[in-house]
């Protein structure tokens, strides 16, 4: 049997005109399961409401505030220990360098001019590599494929930032 329309009725505050009215008390004639929820809405439409004790939005709010002082706490004390922690992984990390610094800061700073020197070098090489590459990739590449693989990478951009969109939603509470 179909209650759906006679659910609705019974669940929703709009009048009903005459045919409706009486397919309803014809339904609620055949049908228990109707006739209790009939019986259920009346009960609930007819109970008193009760408000809350003298006070309350006080004492919320009372809480709210603690409830947020001690968030704030629990985040500041949370950000130190993270910050000495990663101050103690650096450190430890750090630590063969600074001795070696501490030994011979002469040979420490020869090296790490080496080191910079070579990657100068390193990437103007990769620099000129990619300027033949870019010199002769366009040329055999026909001018469509190059429009399809721009609109490929418009379509995701697109895709990341209505997902961002949709995932980071932060719901707005009234204060």
């Amino acid at each position: 049997m179909d209650h759906r329309p006679f659910e609705d009725w019974l669940l929703e505050d709009k009048p009903l005109n005459k045919e409706e009215r009486f397919a309803l008390q014809e339904h609620l004639r055949n049908c228990t399961s109707c006739t209790a929820l009939s019986e259920v809405n009346l009960a609930l439409r007819g109970a008193r409401v009760a408000s809350p004790a003298a006070g309350f939005a006080d004492r919320f709010q009372v809480r709210l505030a603690a409830e947020r002082k001690a968030r704030r706490i629990r985040q500041g004390v949370g950000f130190t220990f993270l910050a000495l922690g990663a101050l103690g992984i650096l450190l430890w990390v750090s630590w063969p360098l600074l001795a070696a610094t501490a030994q011979s800061p002469s040979g420490v700073i020869s090296d790490l001019l080496m080191y910079l020197s070579r990657l100068f070098l390193n990437l103007r090489a990769f620099g000129q590599a990619l300027s033949v590459i870019w010199d002769v990739l366009p040329s055999f590449i026909p001018s469509y494929v190059w429009a399809i693989i721009f609109a490929a990478f418009s379509g995701l951009g697109l895709l990341w930032v209505a997902s961002l969109r949709k995932f980071t939603r932060i719901p707005v509470t009234s204060q």
